[in-house]
């Protein structure tokens, strides 16, 4: 079972980091576009609409981006969290303790912080929410870039860290970004998660059942007023995650299996070229230090996440709630926080439905990419530096074990070196 689990981390860990590469272009596709002699044709391109008139949709492309395509995004993270809360590091209660505790430091914080910086601003009744989310994407391929010598700990503990991050900025959507909610198509959405609940009990893989479920819940929470990418999330959560006896593999891992590389290689990539295309001139440059708005969502994500991320962690951890991963010490779990400070793609799209002027919202987005973008090199600097830390100590142990031909300590905690008689014991400190 542990095989298992670690062998499904490291296939969605590889995933993620091809998917938060193409993000990274996509992105810099779209920030070059724009701010080219060409810039028209990206408007242009963006507030095209594709319509489906029998069902009443006129939405622009950059709309079936975010509402669309950001759906599977959803649902992928949905079947994630339920395995990890089911089968992986989330179901073990120790061990989903500090990831958890950790992501709500790093969701109210920033809010906290984006809260006072930009009181009072019009849309910052709903604009706190902007630097809430860590984008699991972008952070994973960080990591996996510039921490590769990191103990296997960092991985999971960001990885839980990002899913629990993300259900809570999912969270955060519905209750802000809900108006007036249609009761009918709100019943027509809680049947389809019902019929999708009964299909997998009832053991009924045909596609012929899921696909139309999954598309007429969307549409319904789309008609109810409520953001319709949650349905990815609620479908993706009621996906059985256990495999029968006989059976190979579980439904979510078969799911997950199929639409990660369509999340993470077209649809992730797609939102970022729709969404990230923001104009950057001297004029915005000069206000991203001296607008409140910008300076609430720059401070939210660098100072915020960090603090609450880490310093919720160093608490838990100190009260004995939580046990610090294997392997890691306390500035390991600081260059973490520093990648917690990556918002991209929640962060964009809560900027998208927070602010109504259009220079407000090319602001925000303005500002959570530079701030993305210095946390990713601040994280990969710190990181790079442990690395080389964790490096050295394992080949001294590895040159120790070879000048006191093979014995070591059983514990893995450190070496034993006879000196004259007298052992001595050497244990690694954490820090």
């Amino acid at each position: 079972m542990i095989t298992r689990v670690h062998s499904e981390l490291s296939r969605y860990l590889r995933t993620e980091t091809v998917g938060g590469a193409l993000l990274l272009i996509a992105a810099a596709i779209a920030l070059l576009w724009v701010n080219s002699p060409w810039a028209a044709s990206y408007v242009s391109m963006t507030e095209t609409v594709v319509a489906i008139p029998p069902l009443h949709l006129d939405l622009t492309l950059a709309d079936w981006a975010e509402d669309g395509l950001l759906a599977v995004f959803f649902f992928v993270a949905g079947l994630e969290l339920k395995r990890e809360l089911v089968v992986g590091e989330l179901a073990d209660r120790r061990r989903a303790t500090l990831p958890v505790i950790a992501a709500i430091g790093g969701v109210i914080t920033p809010a906290l912080i984006a809260a006072v910086v930009g009181f009072g601003i019009p849309g910052m009744e709903r604009g706190w929410a902007i630097p809430v989310a860590t984008d699991i994407a972008f952070a994973l391929a960080v990591l996996a870039l510039t921490g590769s010598r990191i103990p296997a700990g960092a991985r999971v503990f960001l990885l839980s860290l990002a899913v629990v991050d993300d259900l809570m900025a999912i969270v955060v959507i519905a209750v802000l970004f809900t108006t007036a909610v249609s009761l009918l198509w709100l019943l027509v959405a809680a049947g389809c998660f019902a019929g999708w609940s009964m299909g997998q009990r009832a053991r009924i893989r045909t596609p012929l059942l899921y696909v139309p479920l999954a598309l007429v819940s969307w549409y319904a929470l789309h008609e109810a007023g409520i953001h319709p990418t949650l349905a990815g999330v609620a479908l993706g959560l009621l996906t059985r995650v256990r495999p029968d006896p006989g059976e190979l593999r579980a439904p979510a891992t078969r799911l997950e299996h199929l639409f990660q590389p369509v999340s993470a290689g077209f649809c992730v990539p797609m939102f970022a070229l729709f969404a990230a295309g923001v104009p950057l001139n001297p004029t915005v440059f000069g206000e991203l230090y001296t607008n409140r708005l910008a300076l609430a969502v720059i401070l939210g994500l660098l100072v915020g996440k960090p603090l609450g991320i880490f310093g919720m962690s160093w608490v838990a951890i100190r009260l004995g709630v939580a046990k610090r991963p294997t392997g890691l010490g306390w500035r390991d779990m600081f260059a973490l926080s520093v990648l917690g400070a990556i918002g991209f793609t929640v962060s964009l799209l809560v900027a998208e439905l927070a602010l109504a002027g259009v220079a407000d919202v090319e602001l925000a987005k303005a500002a959570v990419l530079v701030t993305s973008m210095a946390a990713s090199l601040a994280g990969s600097a710190l990181l790079l530096r442990r690395g080389r830390v964790h490096q050295a100590r394992r080949d001294a142990r590895a040159l120790e074990r070879e000048q006191d031909g093979g014995t070591s300590d059983p514990s893995g905690g450190g070496s034993l070196r006879d000196h004259g008689g007298h052992r001595e014991r050497r244990r690694s400190n954490g820090s």
